[in-house]
Formats: structure tokens, C-alpha cells, sequence
């Protein structure tokens, strides 16, 4: 610390406030002392303060004395240095206050920053010449109150408001919702995705290919020993090889089995329970026909086996590759039933999907479904009913076979297949677009009739078309023409518009506002800047009386025309997208599913739908502009299930997804039907067999060759859905 430093420290004095008065030859007025840093100057301050200089009795400058107590302090330490300490709080008192009455206050932080550090320099402040009279302390009477709740009320707050809190702003994140819907996805559909692949198909393929060895051996055995080329004296041996298959078959299929019991807990009976129930009723006709030297009917539950074993493979195969689908989405989009959209029919519109769609729905059993557990269980029990009757009537040894042939005639080998395979061969058509079904209740809905509507997007996407030309007329500039044709078609929309819009902004061109827009078939109207535009096709403007000039006649192109003379031509080159060719072709395939046009784009005529998508104009309806306008705005309500899931761009993956849905339920329905039919007429069969004790009819062979029989249909009718 260096000497000014030390000069400076408040806790050594080395003047007092009379030292300091004495020194400049004033005596010291007996007075109370101040209470205040406060000292009383008489006479005036000369130009330099000087240690034992005269001080004349005139008006104080205070600027002068601060100046001149800053330049004193700046200059080094010496023995007449003037330092004016702080006095302590402790003794301080107020002085009266007169004239001439100086204050000495401690400079401000801001004021020192300024000057520098001065220690402790104080500031001279002149008080006021007129005394402050504060006066009596008077009491103001309270003021009534106002009336509460009237106009001029106002609350009483016992506690202060707090301040008012700036809310947060909301921040806008674009991949939050991506993010989101990945998180949603990689918990649902990818860990189901991931623990279906941990089982795994090779297990079930292998089973599969085993049974149908087994069958293929057990039936050619069959067939060998009704023929007689297997002897008599080994016909104990070939009984022994069919009990055998009968139980390698129930061990290769032992998951089927396990599978029907469990549903029986669940208090619900499926083919697998029947199954169950006719592996019992075999292995007891097996040990009676080692007895009796007969043939059992191990060949037809071999069959039965290898079609279980086929539907648990289509049926893991189909929710591995809707999960696969679903777990690579980066959007989804719903398909929606708008009830009464047009002409009293629904209409399926896209809307926003969720995963929940899918996951909550995708596992539910459909009615088809539950028509074949209740006949399952009927089956059984009439199977019962034909042994017990043949048993009474004849032998148990006929009650026990007549109960096992008519458990396996009563189920025809397809009839575990008619619902799963058909649905496997749709979900890989629709893996390949990006679609999933929710469900068979969105299956059931999709295939009510209804209408599909169709905008420019979904026929020709973003992309699919481009300028190819032009050519000006008329008078006016290539500017002007330009600016008055993207007016009008902007203000229409459609294909060609995002075209229009570039051409203008290429050349630096004025966007102008059209009014009074009109539709009309092939062509719009509009002002603009107060002259009448039209633009559309060459058809459009020949109906409008437009003239044509030689040459003009393009087959794709924009006309338009203004104040009815023909301006400019622009002509537009449209290619063709696989996506909506596809669509279209598959949606006009269906006569209770009817495609209708929403897009008021004026070029989406019959004639140009007919020539650049190749489908038939008439299986598509073209309403008003109005009413297009009116169902362009519908919407689905808000709670709506969602039918489908849309994960792929353009039109084919919603077009496929619902006349893939319809397909699916035709197979569906005509497959329970054709193998109801089928196990109903053999339990009729079984019945006037045990009756009449036709036991040479109840062979292994006809047993067999009764469900090949209805394989074939069974089969024929499962592939309908690769037809779409």
C-alpha cells in the first residue's frame, strides 16, 4: 500500500472540523453538532486552498472547492494536505440550517467511477435557502368505500400481486413429431418386429416339409395296401408304420396342438381344438386296428396336420412383414370412412394415422373366424353323436371309426388356410407399396361400397409434368401474357400451376390478383386488371368462339386468350406415373367401389384421364365445380377409426390397400362357405354310413381322397387376392 493510500484511510485522522475552521482564521460557532457529514463555511473560497490562508466573509463556490480539493488530492502527499474524514454516526447531529449553510455528501459510485478513485472525497451539495417546514402531521379521514362489484369498485389485495411472469415461448420443432412417432414405433412395431424374428420361420417351414413327407408316405402306403401290392403277411407291419406316422405327425405338430388346448382355456374353440380332438379319436382307432388288422386313418390327420402347421407359417410371415412395414414408416397416413360422402355412399378420405391404429387392431379375429369356432365345436360333438350311434347300433370298434373319419371329413384339410393364406398373399402386394390393413374391421369396412375420391396429386403427382413450350400472339408482350395466364391459372390450381408460377418468376414478372373466377368444362375464366382471361384446352376455346390461327393445334397445352383473342400457347408434357396408372386400373376394377373426382384442375378432363391413364372415363364420376369444392372440403370426423395405414408415396398404396381389402373378404367369405359346405356334407355322409354300417365304405383311402377333393377349391379360392 503505498502513502496516498495510507493518507487516505478514514481510521487516522489527522484534522478535525474545528482545525480545519481554525486554520482559515474562523472561530468555532458554539452549535450541536451535525448529525450529518456537515461542515459551515463563512466568507469565500480563494482560487487555491493553501494551509493558513485568509478566508474574506463572501458567498462559497462549491464547485471551486470540489475542484480544488480533487487537484489538491492528486498532487502528492504533503504536510498541509487537506482530508476531510467522515464524522461517526454515533456524534452526528443536526446543525440549524441558515443561508449560507454548506453540506459536505459522499460522492456517488457512478460520479467516482467518473473521477477516479478519490479515497474518501466527498461532494459539496448547497442546501436549500428556505427552510423545509413539514408542519403539523395532519390525519385524513378514510374515504367510504365503493359498492362492491359496482363499476367504480376496485379488489383490495391483503398481499401484493406477484409480478407478471413473461410465458414461455412455444418452439416450433419440425422433427418433434417424427421424433415421436419413431419412439412410438421402435416400442412397438420394431420390438414385436425383432421378437418374431427371434422365432423365426425355419422351425415351421421344416415341420411343414416333414408332415408332407410323412403324409406322402402314409398315403402311398395306404394306397399300396388297398391295391394289394402289399401282401397279407405284413399288413400287421404296415398298421404299425401308420401308428407310428400318427405320432410323428403329433409330435411335428405338438405347438398346433398346444395351441388348440389353450384356446379351449380361454374358453374358445378353434380348428386346432378339433384337431386335438381327432388325434385322440385316431390313436384309439389306431391301437383297435392292430387288434383287428385294419388301416387307420393316419394319412388324412397328416393332411390336416401339415395345413395347421401351413396357416401358423402364413400367419407369422404376415405379422413379421406388417411390422417390417410399419417400423421403417416415416410418416402415416389413415384411410378414413366419411359416411354419406357422395351420392349417399361413404367415402374413404386420408387423414392423419397413428401407430396405435395398427397395434390396437391388427390382432383382431374376424367374423369368419368365429363362424368356424362354432362350427368346430358342432362338429365335434356331432362326430360324438356318429360314434355313439354306430356303437349302439353296431360295435364299439365301428362307433370308434365312424367317430374318427367323420372328425376328419368334417374339416377339410384348406379350411386351417382359407383365412390366413389369402391374407399372407395380400400383405406381401401391399409391403411392397407401403400399406397395412388395420385389421379385419377395417377389412369389413373397406369393403362396403363406397367412393374413392381422387385429386391432382393423386394422378399426377409433383413432378410429373413440365413445360415444353411456347408460343406468344397477338400484340401484347410476352410479359404481359405470362403474368395475365398465371393469374388466372393459380388462382384455379391444379398440375399445371406450379408451372405457370415458375415461368412468371423466371422472367421477373408482376403477380397479379384475378376475380369473378369461373369453371367451365375444359377451360376457366377470370379478371384480370380488368380484362377478361380465359385459359383451358383447344376444345375449351373453340366452344368459346375463340379464333384459332393455323398451326396452333397442340395435343397437350394451355390456351389462353385475352379479351377473346387468343394470346398464348403453352404447351405442357405429362408423364406417366406407374403409381397412378396402377391405381387407377385396380380401382375401376371393382364395380361397387366408384372413383370421383374432387380436383376443380380444368385440364382433368374425360378424353385427357382416358389418354394418359388408360382407364375407362366411365367408372369415374366428374361432378360440378361446386360440388367438387364441397367434397374437397370434407373431412373425417375426429375420433374416427382408421381403416388402413399408409406408409408409400402416390396413389397405388391406398387404391391397393382397399380393393385388396375387398379381395381379401370375397376369399374369405367363399372359402368358410365352400369348407363348411364341404365338412357338412361329409358329416351327412358319416351319418348314413354308421347307420347302414357300411364299414367297407369308412376306408383310410376315401377318408383321404374326400379331403384332396377339397383342396382343390380351397386352394383356387385363396389365390383371389394375387389377382388385385
Amino acid at each position: 500500500m503505498d502513502e496516498k493510500e495510507k493518507d487516505l484511510k478514514p481510521e487516522q485522522p489527522e484534522f478535525s472540523l474545528e482545525d480545519i475552521l481554525r486554520e482559515f482564521g474562523e472561530s468555532v460557532p458554539e452549535q450541536p453538532e451535525p448529525e450529518e457529514d456537515v461542515l459551515i463555511w463563512n466568507g469565500k473560497m480563494p482560487e487555491k486552498i493553501n494551509v493558513g490562508h485568509a478566508v474574506p466573509s463572501d458567498t462559497v463556490r462549491l464547485d471551486e472547492i470540489t475542484r480544488a480539493v480533487r487537484q489538491q488530492l492528486e498532487e502528492p502527499a504533503a504536510e498541509q494536505t487537506l482530508r476531510f474524514d467522515p464524522v461517526p454516526e454515533e456524534t452526528v447531529r443536526f446543525a440549524p440550517v441558515t443561508e449560507e449553510t454548506v453540506r459536505f455528501a459522499p460522492v456517488t459510485e457512478e460520479k467516482a467511477a467518473i473521477d477516479g478513485d478519490l479515497g474518501q472525497t466527498r461532494r459539496f451539495d448547497v442546501v436549500g435557502t428556505e427552510p423545509v417546514d413539514e408542519g403539523p402531521d395532519v390525519l385524513i379521514p378514510e374515504q367510504p368505500g365503493a359498492e362492491p362489484y359496482s363499476e367504480s369498485w376496485e379488489p383490495e389485495y391483503e398481499q401484493p400481486i406477484g409480478e407478471y411472469v413473461i410465458p414461455e415461448p412455444i418452439v416450433f420443432r419440425p422433427k418433434s413429431r417424427l421424433r415421436e412417432l419413431k419412439r412410438k414405433l421402435v416400442a412397438g412395431p420394431e420390438k414385436r418386429f425383432y421378437d418374431l424374428n427371434e422365432l423365426g420361420l425355419g422351425k415351421l417351414q421344416l415341420a411343414m416339409i416333414a408332415n408332407l413327407l410323412v403324409v406322402l408316405l402314409a398315403g402311398g402306403t395306404t394306397v399300396l395296401y388297398a391295391l394289394g401290392v402289399i401282401g397279407a403277411d405284413r399288413a400287421k407291419f404296415v398298421i404299425f408304420c401308420q401308428f407310428l406316422s400318427l405320432l410323428l405327425s403329433a409330435l411335428l405338430g405338438s405347438y398346433q396342438l398346444l395351441e388348440g388346448f389353450a384356446d379351449m382355456l380361454k374358453r374358445r374353440f378353434s380348428m386346432n381344438s378339433l384337431l386335438l380332438f381327432s388325434l385322440l379319436a385316431c390313436l384309439f382307432d389306431g391301437i383297435l386296428c392292430l387288434r383287428q388288422v385294419r388301416i387307420p386313418c393316419s394319412a388324412a390327420f397328416s393332411l390336416c396336420m401339415t395345413m395347421s402347421l401351413w396357416n401358423a407359417y402364413h400367419r407369422r410371415s404376415t405379422e413379421m412383414g406388417q411390422m417390417d412395414t410399419m417400423r421403417k414408416a416415416i410418416r402415416l397416413d389413415s384411410l378414413v370412412s366419411v359416411p354419406d360422402y357422395y351420392e349417399g355412399r361413404p367415402g374413404f378420405v386420408r387423414g392423419e394415422g397413428q401407430v396405435e391404429d395398427f397395434m390396437d387392431t391388427y390382432r383382431t379375429r374376424s367374423g369368419e373366424e368365429k363362424v368356424l369356432s362354432v362350427y368346430a365345436l358342432t362338429a365335434l360333438l356331432v362326430s360324438i353323436a356318429i360314434g355313439v350311434v354306430a356303437g349302439v347300433l353296431h360295435d364299439l370298434s365301428l362307433g370308434v371309426q365312424a367317430a374318427s373319419a367323420a372328425m376328419l371329413v368334417a374339416m377339410p384339410a384348406t379350411v386351417f388356410i382359407t383365412l390366413s393364406r389369402p391374407m399372407a398373399i395380400l400383405e406381401r402386394r401391399l409391403h411392397s407399396l407401403g400399406a397395412v390393413l388395420c385389421g379385419w374391421d377395417g377389412v369389413c369396412a373397406l369393403s362396403e361400397t363406397a367412393v374413392f375420391p381422387l385429386d391432382e396429386e393423386d394422378l399426377f403427382p409433383a413432378g410429373s409434368a413440365k413445360m415444353n413450350g411456347v408460343k406468344f400472339y397477338g400484340t401484347r408482350t410476352p410479359d404481359e401474357i405470362v403474368a395475365l395466364a398465371a393469374a388466372a391459372v393459380c388462382a384455379c390450381g391444379g398440375t399445371v400451376a406450379p408451372l405457370f408460377r415458375q415461368l412468371l418468376e423466371a422472367r421477373n414478372g408482376h403477380h397479379l390478383d384475378a376475380q369473378e373466377l369461373r369453371h367451365y368444362p375444359g377451360g376457366i375464366g377470370a379478371i384480370v386488371e380488368g380484362e377478361a382471361v380465359l385459359a383451358g384446352t383447344l376444345q375449351f376455346m373453340q366452344s368459346m368462339g375463340v379464333e384459332m390461327p393455323e398451326g396452333t393445334r397442340v395435343n397437350q397445352a394451355v390456351y389462353v386468350a385475352v379479351d377473346g383473342e387468343l394470346a398464348g400457347v403453352f404447351a405442357v408434357a405429362f408423364g406417366k406415373v406407374k403409381s397412378s396408372v396402377a391405381g387407377m386400373a385396380t380401382l375401376c376394377a371393382y364395380r361397387r367401389l366408384r372413383p370421383v373426382l374432387v380436383s376443380r384442375d380444368f385440364l382433368l378432363t374425360e378424353s385427357f384421364i382416358h389418354s394418359r391413364l388408360g382407364c375407362n372415363p366411365r367408372r369415374i364420376a366428374f361432378p360440378d365445380p361446386q360440388t367438387r369444392q364441397e367434397l374437397a372440403a370434407k373431412q373425417p370426423e375426429e375420433g374416427a377409426p382408421a381403416l388402413a395405414l399408409i406408409i408409400g408415396e402416390g396413389l397405388a398404396p391406398a387404391a391397393y390397400a382397399v380393393t385388396g381389402a375387398r379381395a381379401l373378404r370375397s376369399a374369405a367369405i367363399a372359402g368358410t362357405v365352400v369348407h363348411l359346405l364341404g365338412g357338412i356334407l361329409g358329416l351327412v355322409m358319416m351319418v348314413v354310413l354308421a347307420v347302414l354300417n357300411a364299414a367297407y365304405l369308412l376306408t383310410p383311402v376315401n377318408v383321404l381322397l374326400y379331403g384332396l377333393v377339397w383342396m382343390i377349391p380351397g386352394l383356387l379360392i385363396t389365390e383371389w387376392t394375387r389377382s388385385i
